[in-house]
């Protein structure tokens, strides 16, 4: 018999998804928030919502649980999905935990023992070495992993044994920081590994079914970015081959519910091996579920409700293909460095064909209003898109992510667009690398024509009127209108453009030489621009002093400011005065450097962690230390002043 309350123990988009299942099976959901969430989308479509410190504090969320009158907590994934001392305090409290058995959590949650255990059993591994052994690993290249880690955090690429210790250092403060274990492993490194997962469920019944592969090779320092089922390397033999083997590891554990076993693929021969088993719910499981036609949240609920599998093996059937793209709140022109603020307007897809079938699903964290911060990761929502065939997929996620609009917060949606439509990916020609190594291509270009014209329609759009005609801001002279110099900061930059006339009547703008005609036309929350006979539609707000702009999944913001106001936001000094700012909102970690101390320019400084990501910020010249600002612990914002670098001439 199915549970009638279940809580849940996460937030943002996998606590939305988990909510939608709830309520179809007619379960009633409670949601935990921590003081800074109270006010997002998880806990508006909850039927109860709780408070507590931390969404890492196991007794807090077993009182909530238990003042709640739940039965069960399903806890998603990351937090306390892989945590075996919070699955034990269930059973101890009376409260059914939606995952696997506390034991198979820490065989598989520890990668040397599961590495050890699933050979047992006979799935292929890696060669690799722990403990003593790790200062003195000498087969370049390798990759370091923290031994409790999970979804890449602390996994670093080492390529020569002199950047072996730093390397290790690093992992170790990341694996401690992530996971409370500093313990590594260090394994021989693939070159270009295709990333292959299956997926498996099992019951408590002895029955064990895995649900075909997902592609997994898409991605950037170790974190997925684009997921698809099937996969278009495997062959069926190979397919049924990882597919048992994968079921043989899950076995080996006596593992109960849903869970997933990686795989490290040789690209040319195509041979496997054993690379983690993640025991919870992943992150890219709505593509094996719009392939399958199976709700896996719902055979979680019911496997640990005693049920049995529904199916058998032979039952499992592929149809179709799936495709998802990970939206994150991060700049690709900055470096991917996170970021951050209030959504102020949002459009999510929602896409069917012909016959009615939904084709595009997004499962997201996001309502407008709330606050994206550097506090939790930055993954923010996904969409994803199914199709007949692969190629159909790919384009139908490309449409996807062109009506996808994020205003407020700076997001990764035209990254995401570049590369679904780069011709190694078309092709199916990829790895765990391939990301990296095209990486140019793909990001953005600095500002093009058309932002600048919509910089301009900002600056049209927005021009005050009032019921004196001797008060509207056209430039309005005897004789003929006078030109307004504007000064617009995006960015990339600050753009000087002109403008004189009103929007919606005989407008113009003049970048260089040259004037353009305009006209700016408002709808709702569409802005309508035309320059020089060339319109565009943008979905456009407000905010305050600044204008942001929506279109084809891209956004642009635009702060005005007349030429001689003050106002410069700090990002726009460069780095040629020694000040040291910043790159994004988040905690100081480390301080390598004192007042006083001459420094070479490159050398680090200080080392900035958000969003469990580090980010090392390095002197911008030589010279001498002159103000140091910070310590570690310390949290700062985006540009704010950590140091400053005097030239010793000075």
């Amino acid at each position: 018999m199915l549970f009638d309350r279940v809580l849940i123990a996460n937030r943002g988009e996998i606590a939305v998804r988990i909510i939608r299942t709830l309520r179809a099976l007619g379960i009633a959901a409670v949601a935990v928030h921590t003081p800074s969430d109270a006010a997002s989308r998880h806990v508006r479509e909850a039927d109860v919502a709780l408070q507590v410190p931390s969404y890492l504090d196991a007794e807090a969320i077993i009182g909530a649980a238990r003042a709640s009158g739940a039965q069960a907590v399903h806890p998603g994934y990351g937090f306390l999905a892989e945590n075996a001392a919070f699955a034990r305090r269930c059973a101890e409290s009376g409260l059914v935990f939606v995952g696997p058995p506390a034991a198979a959590i820490e065989a598989m949650g520890d990668k040397i023992r599961a590495k050890d255990t699933v050979s047992a059993a006979g799935v292929p591994v890696v060669p690799g070495v722990t403990g003593p052994g790790l200062a003195e690993w000498s087969d370049f290249p390798a990759l370091i992993k923290p031994s409790a880690g999970g979804g890449g955090k602390g996994m670093i690429l080492v390529r020569s044994a002199a950047e072996l210790p730093e390397a290790l250092a690093s992992a170790r403060r990341t694996a401690r920081a992530a996971f409370g274990d500093d313990t590594l492993l260090i394994e021989r490194y693939v070159e270009r590994p295709r990333h292959i997962e299956i997926q498996v469920l099992a019951d408590a019944h002895g029955g064990v079914v895995h649900l075909g592969e997902r592609e997994c090779s898409l991605q950037r320092r170790h974190q997925k970015i684009i997921e698809e089922a099937p996969s278009p390397f495997l062959t069926p033999g190979t397919r049924a081959s990882m597919g048992a083997a994968a079921v043989e590891a899950a076995r080996a554990v006596g593992y109960v519910g849903a869970g997933t076993v990686e795989f490290i693929v040789d690209g040319v021969t195509g041979a496997y091996h054993f690379m983690e088993m993640n025991t919870r719910l992943q992150v890219e499981h709505p593509v094996t579920e719009l392939v399958t036609g199976l709700d896996l949240v719902e055979l979680q609920l019911r496997v640990a409700a005693g049920e049995r599998l529904p199916f058998a093996q032979e039952d499992v059937r592929l149809d179709g293909h799936a495709v998802e793209a990970r939206v994150y709140a991060e700049d690709p022109a900055r470096g991917f460095l996170p970021t951050g603020g209030r959504v102020l307007a949002l459009r999510e897809p929602d896409m069917r064909d012909q016959a009615g079938r939904t084709v595009v699903r997004v499962d997201s964290g996001l309502a407008e209003g709330c606050v994206v911060g550097s506090e939790f990761d930055p993954m923010m929502a996904k969409v994803i898109a199914w199709a007949p065939d692969r190629a159909a997929a790919y384009r139908t996620l490309d449409r996807a992510l062109a009506r996808t609009a994020v205003l407020g917060v700076v997001t990764n949606v035209p990254f995401l667009r570049a590369l679904t439509a780069h011709p190694a990916v078309a092709a199916g020609e990829l790895d765990t690398g391939l990301v990296e190594r095209v990486l140019p291509e793909l990001l953005p270009d600095a500002e093009t024509p058309e932002e600048v014209r919509a910089a301009a329609g900002l600056v049209f759009h927005d021009l005050p009127r009032g019921d004196d005609p001797w008060e509207v801001a056209d430039g309005w002279r005897i004789g003929e209108r006078a030109w307004t110099t504007w000064r617009l900061e995006s960015r990339d930059g600050v753009h000087a453009v002109r403008v004189r006339g009103l929007p919606a009547e005989a407008a113009e703008v003049r970048m260089g030489e040259e004037a353009v005609p305009a006209r700016i036309d408002r709808d709702g929350a569409g802005l309508a621009v035309t320059l020089g006979g060339r319109g565009e539609r943008y979905l456009c707000v407000r905010d305050g002093d600044t204008l942001w702009l929506g279109r084809d999944g891209a956004s642009w913001s635009f702060t005005r400011h007349r030429i001689g106001d003050p106002g410069d936001r700090p990002g726009a000094a460069t780095a040629g005065d020694g000040v040291v700012r910043s790159p994004m909102p988040g905690t100081v970690l480390l301080v390598k450097a004192q007042q006083g101390e001459r420094v070479s320019e490159g050398q680090p400084l200080v080392i900035v962690e958000a969003m469990k990501m580090e980010h090392t910020v390095t002197a911008p010249r030589d010279g001498v230390v002159s103000e140091l600002t910070v310590q570690a612990g310390q949290p700062v914002d985006m540009d704010a002043v950590l140091a400053v670098v005097t030239a010793e001439e000075a």
